[in-house]
């Protein structure tokens, strides 16, 4: 079974994905040096999936938000299924995203982890 995972508010406080999970985050690709490094400290091997909108998109005129992060993820989570690829539960802190992530995927398991650890 593959499960998938939040970077920011999950992964990051210390759950750890097994090498055949998936990790969907919101942060963008010009923030992935940051979160390899996390990664590669942490002996985590697993796929990851960055968002294609920079922090302020100035092609698109397109701002990154919390919204926005989670309509990446049912996105992706959709491009996996489509491949083959079916997420038996996605671990998800932000409340927002967990609705974006709904609309798409209404049957899909989410683990709402509720903490205070990091600001959304």
């Amino acid at each position: 079974m593959i499960n998938g995972y939040d970077f920011d508010g999950v992964v990051s406080i210390g759950i750890t994905p097994t090498d055949q999970d998936i990790i969907i985050t919101g942060r963008s690709f010009d923030e992935a040096h940051i979160v390899n490094k996390i990664l590669r400290e942490r002996n985590i091997n697993c796929a990851v999936y960055y968002n294609p909108i920079s922090t302020n998109d100035r092609e698109t005129g397109t701002e990154k938000s919390r919204k926005c992060s989670g309509k990446h993820k049912a996105e992706i989570i959709y491009l996996l299924k489509k491949n083959g690829v079916v997420l038996n539960k996605f671990f998800e802190d932000d409340d927002i995203q967990i609705k974006e992530i709904k609309n798409m995927h209404p049957t899909l398991n989410i683990v709402h982890l509720v903490h205070d650890l990091v600001t959304k």
